[in-house]
């Protein structure tokens, strides 16, 4: 067995990778480690959404010709699809957005807004992506509610425990992501949602690293929202999801006005129409329901678990590799505590950014930056990171590389 071949999984990592042609057809080779921020596209998805326009395409719920009528059907055997993929106890409990970003602004401003009040808190984590920090300090700032956050250390351990006030009266709500961008770690939201629910606190979870990636059961977690995104889960950009357990979905109001999502207009007065139909105003984007439906059902097909194994494997190599280094730190939890893809680290005294060019002069395609974290660098004392993350489709030789271009740029710039 070669080192390319599974790293010891049973995973072929090259079959899955010719199903990829951006990846397989790639000259000069690339190595590409940015998987966090997006994920590539297979050939049943771009399928899947170019057969969409050439032979399904029209008006979503709108025309009553067999056309229309077609489109429609496809347009909710997608929500049914992707609300399987998650474990939603029902299909319109799944609303259709543009991404993790939307979605969270959707509960923020179409739920929190109409709850929260002065003395009330919500709670983060330390390591929230923007897009699960930003929406609450605003809804917070407007309401005269307090945002509270959950420390962690480096390694991604969170302190719940000193926490003062967590579980409180006065909390309305905990946003927690389900996975790290740039610790890794994967957080203890089941255990978090069942304490918050024996006090009545709705959880929201940012699933963007996780969903497509690891088992997901929004009914086991126990979260009231569940928010993710099709292109990091090898599906179509500009298309996401937001889970609503049922009786928050009622309470849910729209964050869009417009076409579609309403029932009577009246001058002073209107109407919307029962969820998911009144969060999605507008034009509906069949294509990208039809791409991140083939996603789901590409996942099914072709991700047994133990490409799960060969990810956190890679990634445990590459940590492994990179702690090895004199004047390297890499954050995050420790290799055999490793249960997703993403590795971050520094070189000390080398900025982020160089150590990314030079890693991309050598084709190997990494993140640097804040990484849309600028809370959790502040608590790790850094500007920035480097950021190397993993999907099924990378093996050992883009460990190989990312270790090789890590010692290269360490020679230039020390």
């Amino acid at each position: 067995m070669s080192r390319s071949s599974g790293t010891g999984t049973g995973f072929d990592p090259e079959r899955f990778k010719a199903l990829f042609p951006l990846l397989h057809e790639a000259e000069p080779a690339l190595h590409y480690l940015d998987n966090a921020a997006t994920a590539h596209k297979p050939d049943a998805v771009i399928d899947a959404v170019g057969t969409c326009y050439r032979r399904h395409y029209a008006p979503v719920h709108r025309g009553l010709y067999p056309l229309a009528e077609r489109a429609s059907a496809h347009y909710e055997k997608a929500r049914a699809a992707v609300a399987g993929l998650v474990g939603a106890p029902k299909p319109d409990q799944l609303i259709f957005t543009r991404g993790t970003t939307e979605s969270i602004n959707l509960v923020a401003r179409g739920w929190a807004r109409g709850v929260l009040a002065p003395g009330d808190q919500v709670w983060v984590t330390a390591m929230e992506h923007h897009s699960n920090y930003l929406p609450w300090q605003a809804v917070c700032r407007d309401a005269g509610a307090r945002l509270r956050v959950i420390e962690c250390d480096a390694a991604g351990n969170l302190d719940l425990e000193d926490a003062d006030g967590l579980f409180d009266e006065a909390t309305r709500l905990i946003a927690i992501n389900h996975v790290s961008n740039v610790l890794g770690v994967v957080n203890p939201v089941q255990v978090i949602a069942e304490r918050a629910r024996e006090h009545g606190i709705p959880v929201l979870v940012d699933g963007a690293q996780a969903a497509g990636h690891m088992p997901v059961n929004v009914a086991e977690i126990g979260c009231d929202f569940y928010a993710f995104s099709a292109h990091k889960m090898y599906g179509p950009g500009g298309i996401g999801a937001l889970y609503a357990a049922g009786d928050r979905i009622d309470a849910l109001q729209p964050l869009l006005l417009g076409g579609g999502m309403v029932e009577e207009v009246g001058e002073s007065e209107s109407t919307w129409l029962p969820a998911p139909a009144r969060f999605e105003a507008g034009t509906p984007n069949l294509a990208g329901a039809a791409g991140f439906a083939a996603a789901v059902a590409f996942i099914r097909e072709h991700l047994p678990a133990n490409a799960g194994q060969h990810v956190n494997r890679l990634a445990g190599s590459a940590a492994e590799g990179l702690r090895a280094m004199d004047r390297v730190t890499c954050y995050g939890p420790p290799v055999e505590a490793r249960r997703s893809g993403i590795v971050s680290f520094n070189i000390d005294g080398v900025h982020p950014h160089d150590v990314a060019q030079v890693a991309a002069e050598q084709g190997v395609a990494l993140r640097a930056g804040h990484h849309c974290c600028q809370p959790l660098m502040q608590r790790l004392g850094v500007p920035a990171t480097v950021r190397a993350s993993f999907a099924p489709y990378n093996t050992a030789d883009d460990v190989d590389a990312l270790i090789a271009a890590t010692r290269n740029a360490k020679r230039i710039f020390l």
